[in-house]
């Protein structure tokens, strides 16, 4: 087969389909590979036109139609069979071709292949995928990082097929190794707390608030029209006008309240506990989850123990202060994932500029909200910003809505209705702006019963106490 496609893809799920025909749709030829002949016949039946789109499911066929160098991206499954499908590519590959991962790899996972590949000529590098199946047909945001060089081939079509935010791409070079894999999971990290955070706002709105599923949707679809405009509080929104096709009432009434996860918001934790970063609205979003799972010991136990009425509220007035509590643990948990990113650009070497990383977020991605933007422009004002609750623009904005976080965090203490997430990220927030903090009496403990030794504050120096043992 003659050299005439742009870009290859390997994969043909509903997210590589729907990628490639992106590819076609913005100029570019493409061609796919899967195992499957039904997701191969499927791309060729959709596609319309093999001069633009093709596939095979053998691998000599598919690289031997592409130009060089070879552009081939991977859309299976995390884990060993991108591995598997490297290893099937390896023997039909030309020095300097480039493959790029845009699957969920865990970053270790990526600087490992990378340098694999590099011992054998070939670029590699991954590219965080955000935006779901639609966002891959109409435009996702992308998170590349590897090579820079290998990346100027591919820049082109990825700039193409990007969600566009008032004209500018989102997808931009964010550094060397695995920065793009490791970006991709602190935004599935920050994923994972704002839909907890979401989740809690909704359980105080109807069990406290009394509001229907009607209301509801009005309500997040008023506040997406605001400062919460957001992916995530549009389709909520949608979510509350779903109706049941297989019973009465709506759908959301009746699905189980177990949610699962994939395992990158577990690693954003993990990793942030290896870095010494708190975050802690993700850990305890990821722990949410987890808990979900004990269904039945749930039931067991909520028979078990009283559980108080919640009080009466005004409803205009506790919709309102929902609203300022959402918006301040929305900052909260930015700010948790952007710090995590500043630590791990310097212990990696990534280089990263946040910034950069809050503009490509900005559309296309789950995370999409109109805060971003509002979190680019502080990083453009400094780019050496530590924290997002050191932005001026971002203290008025917490000063107006802490009080609220507080009041309905302290509702649901009091009336039993579970805010981890909100109670979490007001945590975070009181304890990072306390100048001074209990840990002197952690230390003074580490010291009696481990000689572990400690700071003082009135002089310099390392110090160790024989503590009297009454």
């Amino acid at each position: 087969m003659a050299d005439t496609y742009d870009f290859g893809l390997v994969g043909l799920g509903v997210m590589g389909r729907n990628f490639i025909l992106n590819v076609a749709d913005n100029g570019f030829t493409a061609f796919g590979n899967d195992l499957d002949d039904e997701k191969v016949g499927a791309l060729i039946k959709e596609g319309g036109d093999m001069g633009k789109v093709n596939a095979s499911t053998d691998v000599k066929t598919f690289v031997d139609a592409l130009t060089t160098p070879r552009k081939i991206m991977l859309l299976v499954p995390a884990g060993k069979v991108v591995d598997i499908v490297i290893e099937s590519l390896l023997p039909h590959l030309d020095k300097d071709d480039i493959i790029i991962d845009g699957g969920n790899s865990f970053f270790t996972d990526t600087d490992r292949r990378e340098a694999y590949l590099k011992e054998k000529g070939i670029n590699f590098f991954g590219a965080g995928v955000s935006g779901g199946a639609k966002g891959a047909r109409r435009g996702p945001s992308i998170m590349p990082g590897g090579s820079r060089e290998a990346y100027q081939h591919v820049k082109p079509i990825f700039e193409a097929v990007s969600a566009k935010y008032k004209g500018e791409p989102c997808v931009a070079y964010l550094g060397p190794k695995s920065a793009g894999n490791y970006v991709k999971m602190v935004h599935n990290g920050i994923e994972y707390g704002l839909m907890q955070l979401t989740s809690e706002i909704y359980d105080l709105l109807k069990k406290a608030g009394g509001l229907s599923n009607e209301e509801l949707h009005q309500t997040f679809a008023q506040w997406n029209k605001g400062r919460l405009q957001s992916f995530l509080v549009e389709i909520t929104s949608e979510i509350f006008e779903q109706k049941d096709d297989l019973g009465d009432g709506e759908l959301v009434d009746k699905i189980l309240d177990k949610a699962k996860q994939k395992g990158t918001g577990k690693w954003t934790s993990q990793n942030a506990m290896d870095l010494g970063i708190p975050v802690p609205t993700i850990d305890v979003a990821v722990s949410m989850r987890e808990l979900s799972a004990l269904k039945e010991e749930r039931v067991k136990a909520d028979a078990l123990y009283d559980r108080p009425t919640p009080s009466a509220v005004d409803k205009a007035e506790f919709i309102s202060k929902a609203e300022r509590a959402l918006y301040f643990a929305f900052i909260i948990t930015y700010a948790q994932g952007m710090h995590q990113l500043a630590d791990a650009s310097k212990e990696y070497g990534y280089e990263l500029e946040l910034g950069e990383i809050a503009k490509i977020w900005r559309a296309g991605c789950i995370i999409r909200a109109a805060l971003l933007a509002d979190i680019t422009d502080a990083y453009q004002a400094n780019e050496k910003l530590e924290n997002l609750l050191l932005s001026p623009f971002f203290v008025e904005k917490v000063k107006e809505t802490v009080g609220a976080a507080r009041e309905m965090t302290a509702y649901g203490a009091i009336n039993g209705i579970p805010l981890a997430g909100l109670s979490n990220a007001l945590t975070y927030f009181d304890a990072y702006t306390s100048s001074r903090l209990p840990l002197n009496l952690i230390q003074a403990q580490r010291d009696y019963f481990g000689s572990h030794t400690y700071e003082r504050v009135d002089r310099e120096g390392i110090f160790h106490t024989e503590w009297e043992d009454n």
